[in-house]
C-alpha cells in the first residue's frame, strides 16, 4: 500500500515507517510543501524495480519475450519438467 506524508511528519514516526515498509511492504510518498518528493520503499521492491527496468530497457530480450508469449499462444512450448530436465535441474 501507498501512503503520502509530509516530510514534517516523517522523522517522528521514521521508526514506524521503516519498520512498516520491511514487514509489510508498504510505500510511502514524502511531500514538501503538498508536492511529492521522494519515495521511501524497502529493499527488495527497489531491487526488482531495477530489475524491471533493466528488462524493459533490453529491446532484444523484450522481443524475446513477446515471441514467446506468442508461441505459448500458439500452444508451442513444453511442459516445466521437460524444460528442468534439459536445463539439466533434475
Amino acid at each position: 500500500m501507498t501512503k503520502t506524508l509530509p516530510l514534517t511528519e516523517l522523522r517522528p514516526k521514521l521508526p514506524k515507517i521503516m519498520g512498516r515498509v520491511s514487514k509489510y511492504f508498504d510505500r510511502y510518498i514524502i511531500t514538501r510543501h503538498g508536492k511529492p518528493e521522494a519515495v521511501i520503499l524497502s529493499e527488495d521492491d527497489y531491487e526488482s524495480l531495477l530489475e524491471t527496468l533493466d528488462i524493459v530497457s533490453d529491446s532484444k530480450l523484450m522481443k524475446d519475450i513477446k515471441r514467446a508469449e506468442q508461441d505459448l499462444r500458439k500452444g508451442k512450448g513444453i511442459v516445466w519438467e521437460k524444460a528442468k530436465k534439459k536445463l539439466g535441474y533434475v
